[in-house]
């Protein structure tokens, strides 16, 4: 098979096109042909050797997919060779065969290409593990989502609509915040404009927000803290401007705060199962019926993946970015 190799690690050039055998599905597991791969942030991290994958799994990028069944491993029933599916994957994404743990795959909703069903697994996984499972975000609450238009972001806001909650983004520019107020949101901040702590402040009437899902880590700490009303949950998924730094967790105790976050790929099979099946019963059926629908920003060539990091890189793109592995 043909794949994307990134030897030691580096910048985008790193990246080239490669031939090597094609994997084997083990128990549980199915090989899929893949027609389309997700690029996400976790990506570049690991092509810059800040994001090593786990020892077992693939060196190769990519977390997710969409693709036909190719083959089964043992004991899987769920499956049949063929089938169109969308999976989330431990690694081996950017390569025209992958394997994924069959509970991890999802159909392809209906109405939809590979292209966006490629876009689904990755976001749909992590927002709805970290905004549901932790942060526990309830019809009628507020959600303040850090970086809007991010594939993350727009998931978010989506879920947010779904659910029946207020959202509040932060974004970039103009076109960006217009973009999030078309998908959904309620509240749309340009951080370089205003102070996001000052306009939640004001906009909720010194009220604040429920929920907070972070991306950019410390230099938002102590202006997050002070922008959740009571009760309130913040939770991290990335820090894409450091984890370390300083604040004072008075508001912590006073309005009796939580802090948490996670990240996807280590968690247990069983775990991202559980996600899965909440995902197929809660969300899937709203993007068959063309409610929930990916933002396809850009697709590449599989031999332009380094294009395609290129720009995730930039932070220019609104959504997803998608390779197209088979022609």
């Amino acid at each position: 098979m043909k794949y994307i190799a990134h030897g030691s690690g580096g910048d985008a050039d790193c990246m080239t096109l490669a031939d090597g055998p094609a994997p084997t599905p083990g128990p549980g597991q199915i090989l899929i042909e893949v027609v389309c791969a997700g690029v996400n942030r976790p990506d570049v991290l690991q092509r810059s050797g800040r994001y090593p994958p786990p020892a077992d799994a693939s060196p190769v990028l990519g977390l997710e997919v969409a693709g036909r069944v190719a083959a089964l491993g043992a004991g899987v029933t769920e499956w049949k060779v063929g089938a169109g599916v969308t999976a989330l994957a431990p690694g081996g994404g950017y390569a025209e065969y992958c394997v994924a743990a069959a509970s991890h795959a999802l159909p392809i909703p209906a109405g939809m290409d590979f292209a966006m069903a490629a876009a689904l697994p990755e976001t749909w996984f992590t927002v709805w593990a970290n905004l549901v499972d932790l942060g526990r975000l309830a019809p009628g609450e507020r959600l303040l989502v850090h970086g809007g238009s991010s594939g993350i972001g727009l998931v978010a806001i989506q879920l947010a609509k779904h659910l029946g909650v207020e959202c509040f983004v932060t974004v970039g520019n103009e076109e960006k915040a217009a973009f999030c107020l078309g998908a959904g949101a309620a509240h749309a901040i340009n951080y370089r404009t205003a102070d996001f702590a000052e306009e939640v402040k004001r906009i909720t009437e010194g009220t604040g927000v429920d929920v907070i899902l972070d991306m950019v880590g410390a230099p938002y700490l102590q202006r997050n803290l002070a922008s959740l009303r009571r009760d309130g949950r913040l939770v991290y998924v990335a820090f894409l401007e450091g984890s370390k730094g300083e604040a004072d967790l008075m508001p912590v105790m006073l309005k009796r705060l939580t802090i948490t976050g996670s990240t996807m790929r280590p968690r247990t099979q069983a775990e991202k199962t559980e996600i899965r099946d909440a995902l197929a019963m809660n969300i899937w059926p709203a993007l068959a019926r063309g409610e929930l629908l990916p933002h396809l920003f850009a697709r590449f060539p599989l031999a332009r993946a380094a294009e395609a990091h290129r720009l995730m890189e930039s932070s220019r793109h609104i959504g997803k970015i998608v390779l197209d592995v088979q022609p």
